[in-house]
């Protein structure tokens, strides 16, 4: 089953494109990859597919429900971890996912429920009650992710999950991710190369707002017959830098 496929979705800023004329298609149950340098549209488009932002032109289906008609719809099926921390700071972990479960609504005792069930999945027993603030980066960001999975949704969407953390951290990370693979579909954006290659059944190569290539490694090495991701991203994007 197709869990989104978009159609020519765009997104015009004045005179910038900031996303122009995107056509994807993710199959449930993988993980999607979008790989770009900074700017080439990565997170506005994961935005756009959240109901972050309206498209200025165009329209997806996540799980058949229609991007420009039921919104709401899709909110409920969704969740993000964003690039930026939405974490308070100056609360503990424990207090930052059981606000995350209050605020879907959950009665006090399912919100304790599933907290502790999150905190047990994600290993933050030992951080249950320290501030978010004393944690490092690499925690940090498994704290917001267990604050999306709050909600128990189809499809998660993480912006960036391993943007500066160091290698074991970032490694680290990916073994989360992996875990999450087996229970959702997942949308992945990311400038690191090898994070694709370990991560996504599907990569989409984006730069300056447009996709140049959809597939997954073997049809990436064919059609730029080579077998090594570098050298493959930068014949795709022509070798020029996105603004």
């Amino acid at each position: 089953m197709i869990a989104i496929i978009t159609n020519n979705l765009t997104k015009q800023y004045k005179e910038k494109t900031a996303v122009k004329d995107l056509n994807i298609s993710v199959e449930e149950g993988t993980l999607y990859a979008f790989l770009g340098l900074n700017g080439a549209g990565k997170t506005t488009t994961i935005k756009m597919l959240t109901g972050l932002i309206k498209p200025t032109s165009g329209t997806a289906k996540i799980l058949s429900y229609d991007l420009n008609t039921n919104i709401d719809d899709i909110k409920k099926i969704t969740s993000i971890s964003p690039q930026d921390s939405a974490l308070a700071l100056k609360l503990t972990v424990f207090e930052n996912i059981e606000m995350m479960a209050l605020i879907y609504g959950l009665a006090k005792k399912d919100a304790l429920e599933k907290t502790n069930g999150l905190i047990k999945e994600f290993s933050l027993e030992e951080y249950k009650n320290k501030k978010c603030s004393t944690l490092s980066g690499g925690f940090q960001r498994r704290v917001s992710i267990a604050m999306a999975l709050v909600s128990e949704p189809k499809i998660l969407f993480l912006d960036e999950p391993t943007l500066g953390l160091d290698v074991l951290a970032r490694r680290d990370m990916w073994n989360v991710i992996k875990d999450l693979k087996k229970k959702m579909t997942i949308i992945l954006t990311t400038h690191y190369l090898e994070e694709a290659q370990n991560l996504a059944d599907t990569i989409g190569v984006i730069s300056n707002g447009q996709l140049l290539f959809q597939g997954n490694l073997v049809e990436i090495y064919n059609i730029t017959k080579t077998n090594n991701l570098e050298d493959a991203f930068v014949k795709l994007c022509g070798g020029n830098k996105d603004e």
